[in-house]
């Protein structure tokens, strides 16, 4: 039996295309036509410090933390709105993390622009958000400021 070029073509555009339709995907060629946004039940894929934290005075506000949220394929999930929450990770010294600690992130990104920490020492912090898996900063060391 012979098989037409048109006909192989054909029945492949209509298993794409009756994957996508659902919006679940084919199945067969990991082609998906949901919107992707993250914003559902099943949230980012992964979350990423876009921008880590730096060294900061005892109690001064730190630059800006921002965490990014990553879908399947690494791109940030500009849809994503579901909260990210940001801790201490590593606390040797019992300090106390201050600044709003829950954010919603806009076009994918939470920023974390008030955050401090109250004693010296080196710390790593903590993001988490509802389906990904929590991610952990670089190094951040809290200095005791000295007059000059």
């Amino acid at each position: 039996m012979r098989i037409s070029h048109a006909n192989v073509i054909g029945t492949l555009l209509l298993l794409v295309a009756g994957g996508c339709m659902g919006g679940t995907g084919s199945g067969l060629f990991g082609i998906c036509c949901g919107n992707g946004s993250g914003s559902g039940n099943n949230g980012p894929a992964a979350l990423e410090f876009f921008v880590q934290p730096n060294t900061a005075n005892v109690g001064q506000v730190m630059t800006a933390v921002e965490v990014a949220a990553r879908d399947s394929l690494g791109n940030i999930e500009s849809d994503f709105t579901g909260a990210v929450t940001i801790s201490l990770a590593s606390n040797p010294t019992g300090a106390n993390l201050s600044g709003t600690k829950v954010v919603r992130p806009v076009n994918g990104i939470a920023s974390f622009s008030n955050l401090a920490i109250d004693k010296a020492g080196t710390y790593t912090l903590r993001a988490s958000a509802s389906g990904a898996a929590s991610v952990t900063s670089s190094a951040v060391t809290i200095t005791t400021a000295t007059a000059p």
